[in-house]
């Protein structure tokens, strides 16, 4: 029954992720990260420029009314004029206003002077660049609206551009609740529709409000904020552009890989994929993948090597077995036939049940299914054993052996799959030794190891099948031109095995001198 994947039953994520390519998603997540990236600059931006402009403003304003104070309080001091006003009862019609004269009788201009900024108007230094801003700031007061109060909060004096309006005092603020600073309050204040930054500053002569029409930074701030508001959609275009460039170049090499991987088979293993000029992370992923091919490649080799020499190997004892049925179906034959017969049936059934034995062995072994019981035995008495079946093996082929075993050698490891290894490769040192032969068995330990070491004058090995000589089924051609019988899967199983026991066997050969065969294993932990 064929199953059909709906829309709706996958989830949003995995959908979209099937219907968007991987150049479409890098492209919208760089676009996505410019756009928040120039958002969040345009925030900062935007915060930054109000908030120096809202901060630039107060301090001009503060400084301008300081500086009024500055000019009032220090005109009052040279004219020697008390500081507060003659009682009700001793002045005349009009004499609460002489502490302000100066104000309205003569021209600004004629008392104001070189102005100091704030910071220096308690030691009466002049700094030529402040006087000369300030002093245009209350001269040329087109936009900045001043007024002065007296301390008890009567407007005394107020620049022309008020008219018959006047600012708010720093008594009614404050009675507000307003906050003061450093005798300032910083407020907004509405007149005529316009909203004013305003300032008041309480001295001790006299109270100065200083005010600036707000429209003018609210000005500056909309215009910035609709600079800002052009640069996103282009800012947003030009990144999706270069980002869908940039990951088209970026992913080209990958559509290179992809195509090249498309036409390698099973039957065209030895193809590799083209390896980019660069060094990143897609020439290290094209590497990876070779080496993987590469292996892919041992593999098929290996299954069809093992697939026809399986193959062969089963082959010929199925055919003996048939052959030998079959003739003992067609006549009677006598006891002594038949038996003689099933003997050879039944050497080719211990034939077959050993390759097949072997290969399973093997099978678990590359699964991991294979357990092997490591514990301490004592491998001189195990290889003693061994040499003394062997024995009789060589007296059937003339061939000598002898040994040099030492004592009390122990090792850990699986009793019987260890007998399995040795003794196999010692019937093989006998079975490839001509008459009149001569294979040694010795077992010597160093520090951590303990050392078999079997030699033969037997055929030897060509050095250049050295190296193949524990695959499986793989056999040299001289030892199958001799007649004698294996599945060339025993130096497979003898290197499993002692690989397992972490140990190494090594092998060097002269063809028609012999063989030496090296056997290591870890001694056991307890046995000095």
């Amino acid at each position: 029954m064929a199953f059909k994947i709906r829309k709706e039953d996958l989830p949003l994520r995995t959908f979209g992720a099937m219907i968007l390519s991987l150049r479409i998603r890098l492209t919208l997540m760089y676009s996505a990260l410019v756009a928040l990236t120039v958002m969040a600059f345009a925030v900062v931006a935007y915060y930054t420029v109000s908030n120096e402009l809202s901060t630039n403003l107060d301090a001009s304003l503060s400084r301008v009314a300081q500086s009024l104070h500055s000019v009032i309080k220090k005109e009052q001091q040279s004219v020697k004029r008390p500081l507060t006003p003659v009682k009700k009862e001793k002045r005349g019609k009009g004499q609460g206003a002489d502490y302000f004269e100066f104000l309205r009788k003569s021209s600004l201009r004629d008392f104001v002077g070189p102005i100091p900024p704030i910071d220096t108007v308690e030691t009466n230094e002049t700094d030529p660049v402040w006087s000369a801003v300030y002093e245009h700031m209350l001269l040329n007061s087109s936009n900045y609206l001043i007024q002065v109060s007296d301390q008890s909060g009567r407007t005394v004096w107020r620049t022309e551009n008020l008219t018959v309006d006047s600012l708010p005092t720093f008594k009614q603020f404050s009675a507000r609740g307003a906050t003061v600073i450093d005798d300032r309050i910083y407020s907004y204040y509405m007149m005529r529709g316009t909203r004013y930054r305003m300032v008041m500053y309480r001295g001790d002569v006299a109270e100065v409000t200083a005010a600036y029409p707000a429209d003018e930074v609210d000005a500056t701030l909309r215009k910035l904020f609709g600079y800002l508001l052009y640069a996103l959609p282009s800012t947003l275009f030009i990144s999706l552009f270069a980002g869908y460039i940039l990951a088209q170049r970026s992913l080209r090499p990958v559509d290179v890989i992809t195509r090249s991987a498309r036409q390698i088979t099973a039957r065209n293993l030895a193809q590799r994929l083209p390896m980019p000029p660069t060094n990143d992370e897609i020439a290290r992923l094209t590497e990876t993948l070779n080496e993987m091919i590469a292996r892919l490649e041992t593999s098929f080799a290996q299954i069809r090597q093992f697939t026809s020499d399986a193959s062969h190997e089963l082959k010929t004892p199925l055919a003996i077995l048939m052959g030998e049925l079959e003739i003992a179906m067609r006549k009677p034959l006598s006891t002594e036939e038949y038996r003689a017969t099933l003997t050879s049936c039944l050497e080719e059934v211990e034939r077959l049940t050993s390759v097949v034995q072997g290969l399973l062995d093997l099978s678990r072994a590359d699964t991991g299914q294979f357990h092997i019981d490591l514990r301490p035995v004592n491998l001189s008495s195990m290889l003693n054993d061994i040499t003394d079946d062997v024995l009789i093996l060589a007296d059937q082929q003339h061939v000598e052996v002898d040994s040099a075993i030492a004592s009390g050698v122990v090792v850990d490891g699986d009793k019987v799959r260890l007998h399995q290894a040795l003794l196999n490769v010692l019937e093989n040192a006998v079975k490839y030794t001509p008459e009149k032969g001569h294979v040694s068995v010795t077992l010597t330990t160093t520090d951590t190891d303990a050392v078999v070491t079997v030699r033969d004058t037997g055929i030897g090995i060509p050095a250049d099948e050295l190296p193949f000589i524990y695959d499986r089924f793989y056999r040299v051609d001289k030892a199958r031109s001799r007649g004698t019988q294996g599945a060339g899967l025993g130096l497979s199983i003898v290197k499993w095995i002692v690989d397992t026991h972490h140990g190494t066997i090594g092998v060097t050969s002269e063809e028609g001198r012999g063989t030496t065969f090296v056997i290591r294993l870890p001694l056991h932990a307890d046995v000095p």
